[in-house]
């Protein structure tokens, strides 16, 4: 029955003419990425007033060009490398929002979407297509747009769990035949592979984890080749977990959400990750709203969930989306796993970051955090904090303690002036 499908295939430029000035849009993320799609969108005339809602992004990005920004804007509800400089310029726009909030914009039609533009991997004999390496908030947008175009990319994966989108709810398509877009290989360095120790030092055989994307998450992994029956229930992963599921380390053993298999939102990273989830029964892909349910994260045993931070101050306020007032990344997923992990019976909710910036010449533990600077985490969330120094838990402290225990794993160059400031903010004594 669907032997002929792709002969009702069309050129990008002709897709995107079910895309009509004034459109709110969702654009597919991250490896799935519709390239061939939205660079057909932004050459596309005459068309003004349209909006980009979309995560972090692979590929390309023409859409972030200042000449494109007068008719077509990026509304970022994550934002990365390409969209960094739109935003401080003001040529685009940021969403502070937590992950597991996302598909309800769509849903509820607070934000009402006229298309979805995504890419899926090839219908199946049943006429199923799947959303590939990302359904994260994908699969709402699929369900809430008035009208679905898609890149079908042969070499996108099939993947299980909550992934299929029929055929025929796909209005008009475009086929290519590309590689997925792939994450750059992060270095490690010995700052972060002291910190993957000590991350790796807090999970207990049976641990559910939940880590992201690069350095020290690549790092802590690097370091759980000794643990037993680990279980993961994650926004995302990368190259790492196939290591450790094939090694027999992620078993998924003693979830109580999915046991037995890995969950995620969206997969990143090498071209072996993409061939690795293909087909794949034992990785479920879900909605962020899912992976990231704090109910459903908390029913796991032993969550730990590695987070990163650009800042931090000596209450605890954590700064993991800005660097000062310009926007760095997202809120993310962050606060949804900091608090699962923190109701999970024997769970670590864990900030990690490298105790100084700027080459060593700026400390990231500061007295208060920089004027503008977002707090994605609140002193009230915070528990375990790492460094390459030291790993310190501040649940249950007092400011005061707060103080003591972040200068303890502050870098020595820093930590004097760090007791002075202290002084003034938290009342401490001489060190």
């Amino acid at each position: 029955m669907f032997d002929d499908w792709r002969g009702r295939a069309e050129a990008p430029e002709d897709v995107v003419t079910r895309v009509p000035s004034g459109a709110r849009c969702f654009v597919h993320g991250a490896a799935m990425t519709p390239t061939s799609l939205v660079e057909a969108l932004c050459i596309a005339e005459p068309l003004e007033g349209v909006r980009l809602y979309h995560l972090h992004t692979g590929g390309p990005a023409p859409w972030a060009k200042p000449e494109v920004a007068g008719r077509i804007r990026a509304i970022n509800l994550f934002t990365g490398a390409h969209f960094r400089d739109s935003v401080a310029e003001g040529h685009a726009d940021f969403v502070p929002i937590f992950l597991s909030d996302i598909p309800f914009l769509f849903t509820s039609g607070q934000v009402p979407l006229d298309v979805a533009i995504i890419s899926v991997s090839p219908p199946d004999r049943h006429g199923m297509c799947t959303l590939g390496t990302s359904v994260d908030a994908a699969r709402a947008a699929v369900a809430s747009a008035k009208v679905v175009i898609a890149e079908i990319n042969e070499r996108a994966p099939r993947t299980m769990g909550s992934s299929a989108v029929p055929f025929a709810q796909i209005d008009a398509f475009t086929v290519v035949n590309r590689p997925l877009h792939e994450a750059s290989p992060v270095v490690v360095g010995p700052v972060e592979a002291r910190i993957g120790e000590l991350i790796a030092d807090l999970v207990e055989d049976g641990s559910t984890l939940q880590l992201g994307i690069g350095a020290i998450p690549e790092a802590a992994l690097a370091r759980l080749g000794n643990k037993r029956d680990l279980g993961l229930h994650t926004e995302m992963f990368s190259d790492r977990v196939v290591d450790l599921v094939e090694g027999g380390v992620i078993t998924n053993r003693f979830k109580e959400i999915h046991p037995g298999r890995s969950v995620t939102s969206f997969v990143n990273g090498s071209a072996r990750l993409y061939d690795w989830v293909h087909d794949n029964l034992r990785v479920e892909f879900h909605p962020c709203d899912r992976t990231n349910d704090t109910h459903l994260i908390r029913a796991n045993p032993k969550v730990v969930a590695v987070n990163s931070a650009l800042e931090l101050d000596l209450s605890g306020q954590v700064c993991a989306d800005s660097i000062g007032s310009r926007i760095y990344s997202g809120i993310g997923g962050q606060m949804d796993f900091i608090r699962g992990a923190a109701l999970s019976k024997g769970g670590k909710p864990i900030i990690a970051l490298p105790s100084t910036a700027k080459g060593g010449t700026r400390s990231r533990i500061q007295p208060t955090l920089s004027p503008g600077a977002g707090v994605v985490t609140t002193r009230g969330h915070v528990h375990w904090v790492v460094t390459e120094h030291g790993a310190v838990n501040l649940h249950g402290m007092t400011l005061r303690e707060r103080a003591e225990a972040l200068i303890g794993i502050a870098h020595p160059d820093f930590r004097a002036e760090l007791w002075a400031a202290a002084r003034g903010v938290v009342r401490l004594g001489p060190p």
